[in-house]
This record gives C-alpha cells, sequence and structure tokens, in this order.
C-alpha cells in the first residue's frame, strides 16, 4: 500500500520481497510437451526465475508441474520450446554434468540405504573430485547446520534415522556440492503434520543462509504460502498464476485460482496487517555517531525522534528531541549513551488491531516493526493509520 503525505517522525517505504540477486537464472520460452496426440502434459510456458529466488509449483494432479520442474536437469526432454539457465541452452549441456550441478531433493528421500550418512551426504562431491579433507569439512558443517550432530549421525545408517531426519539429510545432500540450484519434488509430502511443519521452518532458514534458487512442487497450498518467495498455480499444462504469496491471496486472477486457494484463506487475506499500514524506510541513526549527526537529521527530516539501529540495520532503541537537547551539552557522548532502549516493537505480519491495543497500552503514538529476526522494517503511527483506513474507503 503506498504512503504518501505523513507528517510523522519517521519515513517511507521499504518492503522488498525479493533479498536476492534480480536477473533471471532459469528462463522457459515457449516450452511444451507432448507424449501423444492425446496427451499434452504443457502448453508452450512462459516463466523466469530469478536467482535466489525460492519458487513453489502448485496444481492439481495431472496440471504439469512435476514435469515442469523434472525438465530443469533434463529428466525430461521438452518436445518444443527451449529452457536457458543463466542464458545457456541446457539442451546443449551434457545431461550428466547438468544434474552434478543441480540439486534434487525428492519425496522418497532416496538414500543409500547401504552406505552412512557421511557417504551418503558426500556422494556428489566424490562425484566431482572435491578432495577428501573439502567433503569431510562440507559433510559435518552440513550435518551441523540441520541441527544433527556430526559426530552422532555421521557413521548412522538411514535406517536409524526417523523420517524426518532422513529427509533433512536428503536436503543438505542436494546442498553438499553447492549447486546454485535446488530442484524439490513434494519433499515433505510422506511425513507426518509435525515433521512435514519443522522441515519448512527448516527450509525457510537453510534458505536464509544458503540463498539458493530452489524450484519446489507442492501441492498443499499451505506450504505453498509460508515458504515461497512467488507461487506459480497450473491447470492443464498452462500457467494460471504467478505471483507473490500476498498477491495471489489478495488479487486471485480468476475463480479457478479462488477456489484453489480456498475461500477461508482469502479471507484471513483481507485482515490488514502492519505490513500494510506502516511507513517504511524511516529516518535512523547508527548507534556510534555523536549528538551533533543525530540533531542535524532532524531538523534536516524535520523530525523529532529517530530510530537507533547497528550495522546490521538491528533495532537498538530511540532518541528524541527532549534527549538531544538535554545532553547536548556534554562532549564525546554518543547516541547509543543516551537512547531509550525498553522501546517495544511488533514483528511483521502481526495485525493492525493488535498493533493498536499494543499502542493504546503503552500510551504512544507510534510502534516500531522488526523483522523475525530484529531488523528494522517500519514504523506504525497514528497517521499512517488513518491514511491506511482512508483508503480503505
Amino acid at each position: 500500500m503506498p504512503i504518501r503525505g505523513l507528517i510523522c517522525p519517521i519515513w517511507a517505504q521499504y518492503r522488498k520481497k525479493w533479498k536476492r540477486g534480480a536477473d533471471p537464472i532459469i528462463q522457459f520460452i515457449d516450452v511444451t510437451k507432448k507424449y501423444n496426440e492425446r496427451a499434452t502434459v504443457l502448453k508452450g510456458i512462459n516463466l523466469e526465475i530469478k536467482a535466489g529466488e525460492l519458487i513453489t509449483l502448485i496444481g492439481p494432479s495431472g496440471c504439469g508441474k512435476t514435469t515442469t520442474m523434472k525438465m530443469i536437469n533434463r529428466l525430461v526432454e521438452p518436445t518444443s520450446g527451449r529452457i536457458l539457465i543463466d542464458g545457456r541452452d541446457i539442451a546443449t549441456l551434457n545431461p550428466v554434468e547438468l544434474r552434478r550441478n543441480i540439486g534434487y531433493v525428492i519425496q522418497q528421500i532416496g538414500l543409500f540405504p547401504h552406505m552412512k550418512i557421511g557417504d551418503n551426504v558426500s556422494i556428489v562431491p566424490k562425484l566431482k573430485k572435491m578432495s577428501k579433507s573439502a567433503y569431510e569439512k562440507r559433510v559435518d558443517e552440513l550435518l551441523d547446520m540441520v541441527g544433527l550432530d556430526p559426530d552422532r549421525y555421521r557413521d548412522r545408517y538411514p535406517a536409524e534415522l526417523s523420517g524426518g531426519q532422513q529427509q533433512r539429510v536428503g536436503v543438505i545432500r542436494a546442498l553438499a556440492a553447492e549447486p546454485s540450484i535446488i530442484l524439490m519434488d513434494e519433499p515433505f509430502s510422506a511425513l507426518d503434520p509435525i515433521s512435514r511443519e519443522q522441515l519448512q521452518d527448516e527450509l525457510i532458514r537453510l534458505q536464509e543462509e544458503v540463498k539458493k534458487t530452489i524450484v519446489f512442487v507442492s501441492h498443499d497450498m499451505d506450504e505453498a504460502l509460508k515458504i515461497a518467495d512467488r507461487i506459480v498455480i497450473m491447470k492443464d499444462g498452462e500457467i494460471v498464476q504467478a505471483d507473490t504469496p500476498d498477491r495471489i491471496l489478495r488479487r486471485p486472477k480468476n475463480d479457478f485460482v479462488r477456489t484453489f486457494i480456498g475461500e477461508k484463506r482469502l479471507n484471513e487475506s483481507e485482515r490488514l496487517t502492519v505490513d500494510d499500514v506502516m511507513i517504511g524506510n524511516p529516518v535512523t541513526v547508527a548507534l556510534t555517531r555523536g549528538l551533533a549527526h543525530g540533531a542535524k537529521l532532524m531538523k534536516q527530516h524535520r523530525v523529532n525522534g529517530l530510530l537507533v539501529v547497528d550495522k546490521n540495520r538491528m533495532f537498538k532503541g530511540v532518541v528524541t528531541k527532549e534527549m538531544l537537547e538535554r545532553h547536548y551539552h556534554e562532549e564525546d557522548l554518543t547516541v547509543q549513551e543516551i537512547m531509550r532502549t525498553d522501546i517495544p516493537a511488533v514483528q511483521l505480519g502481526t495485525g493492525v488491531e493488535e498493533a493498536v491495543n499494543t499502542m493504546k497500552q503503552l500510551g504512544t503514538t507510534s510502534i516500531p516493526v522488526v523483522s523475525a529476526d530484529g531488523k528494522l522494517a517500519g514504523i506504525v503511527t497514528n497517521s499512517s493509520l488513518i491514511d491506511a483506513l482512508l483508503k480503505q474507503i
């Protein structure tokens, strides 16, 4: 929602969905797949998948989502059209080498039962002639990354692990050779609901850390909405809508998409959150800056307060005009030494009603908004709330 004409201390629009590279890494250009005259699986699809994007392909059984994914590593060849990776037509590449450079995670996990966990994870690095010391170090790092103690699990066999633990190993095996692209074919669907949710959370956390391009096939809309940067909804071999989860919920393209999403999810999406009403990219000051710099910022932006952040944009506190005036005569002070640190914040995704109630309880006219890891995303103010409500009329 655009934010304009506001007169409050801390400013304008932050929310970028894709934090990673902007250039397309995978392109489908008029791709079709026919098995015979009666069986057309894909009907001339066009799709760009950006570097570092987690994209979910979803749709009814037989819609072509798995075929689309398998074309990326040439397990299925198109009847016509082209598929490019970094601008190169994959039809010109050696399929074996291509597959060694693309991670692949399947529903059945696919661990070799006669091989220890360490050997399962290191199989592709070995094929790519990585040194023993390098792949052994990589195995331990990856096991540790998904919460499996290397000393405890490296020398176990798959049968000694739970289903959720085995699927964790399947995921890190796909990461072992450091591919830029990972394909995931309904990897969590065979697990119990608790394990599935835990692995979805794990994937979101891992993606923040490793920043891979992930193509994830799912039949579960809740899963897609939770994990995806962008969702591609397919039907009868065609792409019906490709968009962010938020836009799909707010602006379903047609009745098929509305039905596929479900009225309950659509109704829930109509709830306003702080993301809709916050003022982003606020005027901030670094912890280590002096009071004169803080005063200059306030004068320059005509505000009475500044949000204090560290070098990683983590929210640390607030410094007001009154605080600066009170301490301005004291030399060599930094804003860190005078700021208030007991300022509560709300997370992105918090409902507006909850944020308003918090502001009322605190007796304040604004509240900072942070991401799940504590980074400053914006601020909700009385002015921004009124502006947002007026736009709803």
